[in-house]
């Protein structure tokens, strides 16, 4: 490690896995400011550790020309974001698994490194761990024969996430850990698992993966287990190792062979396995002072960006599985006629009598669709919306969870309908939904966009191409961008004439008054 990047390293985060670093950062007498977002963690801190520097603005930290590096411990939703900023400041960086969330943002972040000259790497720890460099030196000598297949577990019960699902929190370690065992990427990946406290987000998965050499492997991994397991285990046809990390002694080798008997079937000829001595050191002070030589000496490190993308593609096929296998459809003989065999029905969702759906629409879990509504082609509808009687909603709409249609609503071509206020794709908001009421009767033109929270009053009238960015009282007509107030209209549709307070409807001849600013029908 190089005398220069002594007390030149800067942590963002200080929470559940960001102490660890700050603690053995200290020790290494490497640990110059510390940002967080918490004041009263700064503070506490601070008091404790009054030789740190401390600073709660992320910017502040970027513009500190003595901070030459940053291990960034946040949540995941803003490793890229923070990483980005990060490299294009000038600062090399080690930022905390997984590098980013989609692998789009993982191929960005490691061009941005290679044109910026800056050591980006990522916290795939297991790497660093002695265990796993004696493990990797057996495979490579042959002492277990041929892999032939490899699996792990990754088990707990304790800190749950609402940010990320259990597959981009725990699986990382493993899927590190066989590509570098294995020195090859899978062909194949398939995944399913289980989403028992938060709809979305999964507690429980089983992955699967191929490798081209043949080999085979599976990980699985849950925070809703009894008791903590974490366990590597390589099967040869030699011998099969088994990586304990919550054992004392962490590798052991079972000599294990299979022999066949009359040529025909296969005999397990047990042994004793033996502990494999393990070179002492804490997995996570190797790591950083892996990192803190990498941006000395200006290294390439063993979790480079590039390593982090191939985690990344893994897990990005995993959670394609995941999708793929979530939601059966009912099948076809068990839909309404009236709903096109191309329409994608949740188990759960409540269609009422007389409804026609037609092509390619996806109704999700939880919906209830009232009676003789029409739904027209390419149509998005939940999970968990209330559609009224006699509603239309026409080609090219998604109504998301927070919309409720009352009945007789008109929904235009492609109009558009929003549930989060200030969305972000890098962070997670389904708690901040608004929810949005559209009343009887009212209409929604063509291409028109509601902004969510806001109440659209019964037979209200919408203008295609419209913003509506707040309420509109009933019978009202808005157009405009942002939509405002141009007249009102009848029940029927047609524009009202006024004499002074007074207005009647030239076509069906109901008659309405303002009073106090609302329009009133008098029959």
């Amino acid at each position: 490690m190089m005398e220069e990047t002594k007390k030149s390293i800067g942590l963002v985060g200080i929470g559940y896995w960001g102490k660890n670093i700050f603690r053995n950062l200290y020790e290494m007498g490497a640990l110059h400011t510390c940002c967080d977002s918490d004041p009263e963690v700064l503070a506490s801190l601070q008091r404790k550790y009054p030789n740190v520097g401390w600073c709660p603005s992320f910017s502040d930290l970027l513009r500190n020309p003595q901070v030459q590096a940053l291990a960034i411990a946040t949540p995941a939703s803003t490793h890229y974001s923070l990483a980005r900023e990060a490299l294009l400041a000038g600062k090399d960086v080690l930022v905390e698994k997984p590098l980013a969330l989609t692998v789009k943002e993982g191929e960005e972040l490691v061009n941005i490194a290679a044109q910026e000259k800056r050591v980006l790497m990522v916290g795939h720890i297991l790497l660093y761990h002695p265990a796993v460099d004696k493990l990797r030196k057996i495979i490579s000598t042959g002492d277990l024969g041929k892999v032939e297949y490899v699996y792990s577990n990754r088990l707990n019960i304790g800190k749950l996430r609402t940010e990320e699902n259990i597959l981009w929190s725990f699986a990382p370690h493993d899927i590190s850990v066989m590509l570098l065992l294995l020195q090859e990427e899978p062909v194949k990946v398939s995944a399913f698992g289980g989403d028992y406290l938060n709809p979305g987000i999964y507690d429980t998965t089983l992955t699967f993966l191929e490798f081209p050499n043949g080999v085979k492997g599976h990980i699985f991994v849950s925070w809703l287990h009894p008791y903590k397991e974490q366990k590597l285990i390589v099967v040869g046809t030699k011998a099969m190792a088994v990586f304990d990390d919550l054992s004392t002694e962490k590798l052991f080798l079972y000599p294990h062979k299979i022999e066949w008997k009359n040529g025909k079937i296969p005999v397990a000829q047990k042994a004793k396995f033996e502990p494999i001595p393990v070179a002492a050191g804490e997995p996570l002070q190797i790591e950083l002072e892996h990192f803190l030589d990498c941006v000395g000496e200006r290294k390439k490190p063993l979790s480079d960006g590039y390593e982090g993308l191939r985690v990344l593609r893994v897990l990005d096929l995993a959670e394609r599985g995941l999708k793929q296998w979530k939601a059966p459809r009912k099948k076809i003989q068990d839909l309404p006629p009236e709903v096109h065999a191309s329409s994608w029905v949740d188990e759960g969702v409540i269609i009422g009598e007389g409804t026609h759906i037609w092509h390619f629409c996806h109704l999700l879990k939880g919906t209830i669709i009232g009676k003789s509504c029409t739904i027209g082609q390419n149509v998005m509808i939940g999970p968990e919306v209330n559609i009224g009687n006699r509603c239309k909603i026409q080609n090219n709409v998604s109504i998301y969870k927070g919309v409720t249609l009352e009945d007789e609503v008109f929904c235009g071509p492609s109009c558009v309908f929003t549930n989060v206020y200030n969305p972000r794709a890098f962070i997670e908001r389904k708690h901040e939904f608004r929810p949005t009421r559209v009343k009887r009767g009212a209409t929604l033109g063509a291409n028109s966009t509601i902004i969510c929270g806001v109440t659209i009053g019964m037979y209200a009238m919408v203008g295609a191409g419209s913003v509506v960015k707040g309420d509109i009282p009933d019978y009202a007509v808005v157009a405009g961008v942002p939509a405002e107030q141009i007249g009102w209209v009848c029940r029927c549709g047609t524009t009202l004439k006024f004499d002074g307070q007074r207005g009647s409807c030239p076509n069906c001849r109901d008659e309405y008054s303002i009073k106090a600013g609302s329009l009133a029908r008098e029959k």
